[in-house]
């Protein structure tokens, strides 16, 4: 096991040794560990790897000039200049947030990023501002829409965040596919299978194999096949491409750079870099905010009194899974598995910092 600690300062060192500045650093550090606290490796350690070869191909920029290119009082349109998608992500949604102040609510879409780590992050940033949070990105295009073969769109996730009184936030924050690609590599790497309906190989046929992106397969929207609504997961991932890329001009669905080495950048074109989207509005545009905070204690006392089915032992809420994740994780400290430990070790060892697999 590794405290938060050891972690967070080794993922600060490897950033700072690719030439971030420390604050830029530790902001990306500080993302990676908030995965790993909520029980989501997907987007946790395993992701050092991925950030190092992409700066390694000079795909990322740790010097950028992040800036707003288009804004009216309530939206505006952030240029990444190609930053650590951390970095472009927390200042999209610092605006965000400025603009709520004044206009009570605020829209932020940007381009010129790349991959930023979990949704659920910058959405939880608005609740220290009693502020009901939004955040979803484009990704690697890696996934086929309803009834294809064709690679076009990420595991596009969406995150919304809503501050309670008494009882801890709301928190959603999913994929629109079954699984996030990082969980596929992270089995690859326990050598596990997958169940049905997650990917496909090249060809359209259902397979269990978690590497079988390398061999040109697929990964599925949400609902797996028709039967289960597929047909829907592949709407939500196309509102997130929408919101994200056209309305900033960033690259959206296949032309979306992708965030892992083994895959080349599209032959082509449409926009600037990956795309993210983000909304904050302050609780107070629709209630005073102590008759919104009891109205959504209300709604969280309701929803956790609902009957458990058979073998579940209590009912809950969005994010509160993950909260009992961080509070343990935090006290007991963070596993990696072992071929991520090497993978970590290697990268220190290339930047000339410490490592010890434990």
């Amino acid at each position: 096991m590794y405290t938060y600690d050891y972690l967070f300062n080794f993922t600060q060192e490897v950033f700072e040794k690719m030439g971030c500045p420390a604050e830029d650093a530790a902001k990306t550090a500080k993302v990676f560990l908030a995965a790993e606290l909520r029980g989501l490796p997907s987007h946790g350690m395993i992701r050092i790897k991925d950030y190092y070869q992409l700066w390694e191909a000079q795909r990322i920029n740790t010097r950028p000039n992040i800036r707003i290119v288009h804004e009216t009082p309530s939206t505006a349109v952030v240029d990444g200049d190609g930053a650590v998608g951390m970095i472009a992500a927390t200042r999209s949604m610092e605006i965000a947030m400025e603009k709520a102040e004044k206009c009570g609510t605020g829209w932020v879409s940007t381009r010129g990023s790349n991959h930023y780590g979990i949704a659920g992050y910058y959405a939880m940033m608005a609740l220290e501002k009693d502020m009901i949070g939004m955040s979803m990105t484009n990704a690697n295009p890696l996934v086929a829409p309803a009834g294809s073969v064709s690679r076009m769109m990420g595991t596009n996730p969406i995150a919304v965040a809503v501050p309670a009184g008494k009882y801890p936030a709301y928190v959603a924050d999913f994929a629109t596919t079954p699984i996030a690609r990082g969980k596929l590599a992270v089995a690859e790497k326990k050598g596990e299978m997958v169940a049905e309906g997650y990917v496909q190989d090249k060809d359209g046929n259902p397979s269990t194999d978690p590497s079988i992106l390398k061999e040109g397969g697929s990964m599925l929207p949400l609902g797996g096949d028709m039967a289960h609504g597929l047909h829907k997961g592949y709407c939500l991932s196309t509102m997130v491409d929408i919101f994200s890329c056209v309305f900033s001009g960033a690259n959206f669905g296949p032309f979306c750079p992708p965030s892992v080495a083994f895959l080349p950048m599209p032959k082509v074109q449409v926009g600037s870099g990956t795309g993210h989207f983000f909304g904050a509005m302050r609780i107070d545009s629709w209630q005073p905010k102590e008759e919104f905070k009891a109205q959504m204690d209300k709604w969280i006392e309701t929803y956790k009194s609902a009957q458990p089915a058979k073998g579940v032992e209590r009912v809950m809420i969005p994010g509160e899974p993950e909260r009992e994740k961080e509070e343990r994780i935090l006290r007991d400290g963070i596993a990696v598995i072992p071929a991520i430990a090497q993978d970590m070790k290697e990268i220190a060892d290339k930047l000339g910092i410490e490592f010890t697999i434990q």
